[in-house]
C-alpha cells in the first residue's frame, strides 16, 4: 500500500469530531478489544487498544489507515487484520512510544504502509 498509515481511508467517510472512545474493535477473526484513546489529526490519525485480557491486558498502536470501517450506530471498528497480526506487531508502550516517530515508522512499516508519522 502506498498510503499514509496515519489517515483514514478515504474510501470511508470518516465523521470528523467522532468520540471512538470505547468503541469495541474486531479484526478479521474475531473481537481484540475497545478503543481506550485515539486521534483524529490529519497524518496522524491512530486508536490506541486495550486488548483486555486477549493478549494479557496490553495495548496497540493501530494506525488510522488499518481501519476498514467504523459503524458508529452499533460502536463498532472493523479492521483488515488477523488477531495474529496485532498479537505480533511492534510491542506499544504508551508512555514510550506514543509521540515517538521511529516507532511509528516501524509500525507503519509493519503494516505495510509509508511512515508519515506526522508533526510529533
Amino acid at each position: 500500500m502506498t498510503e499514509n498509515a496515519w489517515n483514514y481511508r478515504p474510501s470511508f467517510n470518516y465523521a470528523v469530531g467522532t468520540d471512538l472512545t470505547g468503541y469495541k474493535v474486531e479484526a478479521i477473526d474475531g473481537s481484540i478489544g475497545k478503543v481506550d484513546k485515539h486521534s483524529e489529526e490529519v497524518d496522524d490519525a491512530y486508536v490506541v487498544v486495550d486488548t483486555g485480557v486477549w493478549i494479557f491486558g496490553k495495548e496497540v498502536l493501530l494506525p488510522a489507515n488499518t481501519i476498514s470501517r467504523i459503524d458508529a450506530e452499533d460502536e463498532r471498528i472493523y479492521l483488515d487484520l488477523t488477531k495474529e497480526q496485532i498479537e505480533n506487531a511492534p510491542e506499544f508502550h504508551r508512555e514510550k512510544h506514543l509521540d515517538e516517530v521511529a516507532y511509528r515508522d516501524q509500525v507503519a512499516s509493519y503494516y505495510g504502509h509509508t511512515g508519515g508519522a506526522g508533526p510529533l
